[in-house]
C-alpha cells in the first residue's frame, strides 16, 4: 500500500526538533519504575487496545495506552499523522498487525527516540498460522501479481478467538517483563481473560455444530476467514478481506445470487460501515428476494469513544456469534 512520503518528512522533522524535550524512557524490563514513570504502550487497532486493557486490569493507571486507529478509518485506509509517529517514537511497547497495510511502520521505527522500545508484530507472533489472502469461486479478483512479488497475507487475525488467546498471552508476557513489579498481576489477568476467550470459542463451536447450514455468503469484503476456518465453515463473498474494491461486477452478483438460491440461504451478510448496496442487489437477484441482510462487526472502525462507552472485543464477538447463529439457520 502506498503511503505519502511527506508524512514521514514532517514526522522526522518533528522528532528531531523534539528529541531533547522528551525525557529518556527507562528500558523495558526495568524494575525501578516510579509512580510518575508510566509504561507507554501504543496499540495500532481496537482489539489490541482492548486486550492490553484486560491485561492491565486494575493496574491500568500504571500505563499510558494509546490507540492509533481512532477515527473510524479502517486498517487498509489508515495513514499515520506526524503526531502518530511521535507517539510511536517515544513509547515503550508498540503493538501492530504487521501486514501489507502496515508497510509504513518500518520507516516510522527508524526514527524512534526510544531505542529500547519493544515492538510486537501480530503476524510474526502467529507465524505459520497466518493465512495468505485467497480468492474463492465467484469473488472479484485483483490483478495477478508477478512471481517476484511477495504473497499478501490476510491481516484480520484478531477475528479468531483462538488467535486472540495466543496473542494476548504473548502481549501479557511482554508487559510483565516491562513492569516486573506487577508481573504476577498482569499474567493472572491474562490467564483469566484467556479463559473467557476459550469459553466463547466453545460457544461458537457448539453453535456451528448445531446449525442447519455451514455456509456464509457475504455481499461485501470477507475479513472473517480465520473465524470460518476455525469452525470449518464454507464461505462465498464479493471481495477478499483486504480488497479496496467497492463495486461488484454483474458476474459476481449473479454468481452469489445463484449460490443463495442453490443453498437456500436465508441471509446475506455484510460488514460494518458499508452501505449494503451489493448485498441488496444480490437479494433482488435471487428467486425469493426475501433474505435477511445481517451485519457482522470486524472491529476495523471501532473507536476509543466506543470503548469508553462499554464496547469490548468480547462484546463484539458475542454479538457476532448471535448473527452467525441466525445466518446459519
Amino acid at each position: 500500500m502506498k503511503k505519502l512520503i511527506s508524512i514521514f518528512t514532517v514526522a522526522i522533522a518533528v522528532v528531531i526538533g523534539c528529541t531533547f524535550l522528551i525525557p529518556g524512557p527507562k528500558k523495558a524490563g526495568a524494575e525501578d519504575k516510579t509512580d510518575g514513570d508510566k509504561l507507554k504502550i501504543v496499540a495500532a487497532i481496537f482489539p489490541i487496545y482492548d486486550w492490553v486493557q484486560n491485561i492491565l486490569g486494575e493496574n491500568s493507571g500504571n500505563a499510558e495506552v494509546t490507540m492509533l486507529l481512532d477515527s473510524g478509518v479502517d486498517l487498509h485506509s489508515y495513514q499515520p499523522s506526524a503526531d502518530d509517529i511521535m507517539q510511536i517514537s517515544a513509547c515503550d511497547i508498540f503493538i501492530y498487525v504487521g501486514g501489507e497495510s502496515d508497510k509504513w511502520v518500518e520507516d516510522a521505527l527508524k526514527e524512534a527516540v526510544n531505542k529500547d522500545m519493544v515492538v510486537i508484530n501480530l503476524l510474526d507472533i502467529l507465524g505459520d498460522q497466518v493465512k495468505e489472502e485467497e480468492l474463492v469461486d465467484g469473488m472479484e479478483g485483483e490483478e495477478e501479481k508477478s512471481e517476484e512479488e511477495e504473497p499478501e497475507y490476510d491481516e484480520h487475525v484478531w477475528l479468531s478467538l483462538r488467535n486472540a488467546r495466543v496473542l494476548t498471552d504473548h502481549i501479557a508476557g511482554v508487559i510483565a517483563e516491562a513492569d516486573a513489579s506487577n508481573a504476577d498481576t498482569y499474567l493472572s489477568n491474562a490467564e483469566a481473560y484467556e479463559e473467557k476467550l476459550a469459553s466463547l470459542d466453545e460457544e461458537y463451536q457448539q453453535a456451528v455444530s448445531a446449525a442447519e447450514k455451514d455456509t456464509l455468503l457475504f455481499g461485501d469484503r470477507f475479513p472473517f476467514r480465520y473465524m470460518a476456518d476455525d469452525y470449518g465453515l464454507t464461505y462465498f463473498a464479493a471481495f477478499p478481506g483486504c480488497s479496496a474494491e467497492t463495486e461488484a461486477s454483474f458476474e459476481t452478483i449473479v454468481f452469489l445470487a445463484d449460490k443463495v438460491n442453490e443453498l437456500s440461504l436465508s441471509s446475506i451478510l455484510t460488514i460494518e460501515g458499508t452501505d449494503h448496496k451489493i448485498a441488496e442487489t444480490i437479494r433482488e437477484s435471487t428467486a425469493s428476494r426475501d433474505q435477511q441482510i445481517l451485519t457482522m462487526n470486524s472491529m476495523q472502525s471501532t473507536t476509543l469513544e466506543d470503548a469508553e462507552g462499554g464496547t469490548s472485543y468480547l462484546s463484539i464477538m458475542e454479538d457476532n456469534l448471535e448473527v452467525l447463529k441466525e445466518a446459519l439457520k
